[in-house]
């Protein structure tokens, strides 16, 4: 009987062994740490996201009508191709419709923030005297660059001959105004045009929207409206920056320090 009992019992290399057995199979289990994703992937998947930066939250209809987005020029100066941006017109001046000027402004910040996320170059355009320093100061802020005076013909179309090196041309141009006076057309949309670089633009009822990749129907000449466009913009710019450095793993920018530095940097002449 103990004979028996004894022989049913495991060996001693077999009572070794166990422990072995459990430490290969917890090292089994446990997860390998996961290879960060890459970038070129992250930027496709959010690319099929409708509003992945939020950007529909930056502002109401309610903003728009208190910042008087919606007073356009007169009627005799309408041009025929915004006529569909219109609400009707009171006193002899036209009105846009907001719901259709909302919707275009989410639009064109959606792609906004896009670019920046994707390390774009952002040119911010203004030929207006009046808003000249705000669009400068709100560029810097954003990180990004400015021209509010007049625009010499061939700096883009033939950029490598005016600057005497291989130039890289900006990956969105923002026009807070599409004219250079109330007859002609900014000369930069057309250039833009012509070498394929994606535009936003805002349109007053006296534009032409025809060249503009990314229209927003508005008015481009009250300050408290421009200044609202300048907020959203800037602020569709941080948020794709700081989107793309939280997916790197890079430290987040201290804004405000930085907009502190490039309010006090001297700025570039402009020729």
């Amino acid at each position: 009987m103990f004979r028996k009992t004894f022989n049913s019992l495991p060996h001693f290399r077999q009572l070794c062994a166990l422990p072995a057995r459990l430490q290969n199979t917890q090292a089994a289990q446990v997860p390998t740490p996961a290879e960060p994703e890459d970038i070129d992937v992250i930027e496709q998947r959010i690319l099929k996201h409708p509003d992945y930066f939020q950007v529909h939250n930056l502002f109401t209809v309610r903003d728009l009508f208190n910042a008087r987005v919606h007073y356009g020029h007169k009627e005799g100066s309408l041009d025929d191709r915004m006529r569909p941006y219109l609400y009707g017109s009171r006193l002899g001046h036209l009105i846009f419709d907001l719901d259709k000027t909302a919707a275009h402004l989410r639009d064109a910040l959606n792609v906004v923030a896009h670019i920046a996320f994707r390390d774009g170059i952002i040119l911010f355009f203004n030929r207006n005297a009046l808003n000249a320093h705000l669009v400068e100061q709100k560029a810097m802020e954003a990180g990004e660059f400015s021209h509010t005076r007049f625009w010499r013909g061939g700096i883009f179309t033939n950029a490598n001959v005016q600057f005497h090196a291989v130039t890289r041309l900006p990956d969105l141009c923002i026009f807070l105004n599409t004219q250079n006076n109330v007859l002609a057309q900014h000369t930069a949309v057309r250039d833009a045009a012509k070498m394929a670089i994606p535009t936003v633009g805002i349109v007053d009822s006296n534009c032409n929207p025809n060249l503009i990749t990314y229209p927003v129907p508005g008015n481009d000449d009250s300050p408290a409206a421009v200044e609202l466009y300048c907020n959203l913009f800037k602020e569709a710019i941080w948020r794709g920056k700081r989107k793309r450095r939280e997916l790197l793993g890079l430290p987040p920018l201290d804004e405000a320090q930085f907009k502190a530095s490039r309010s006090r940097a001297p700025k570039a002449s402009q020729s």
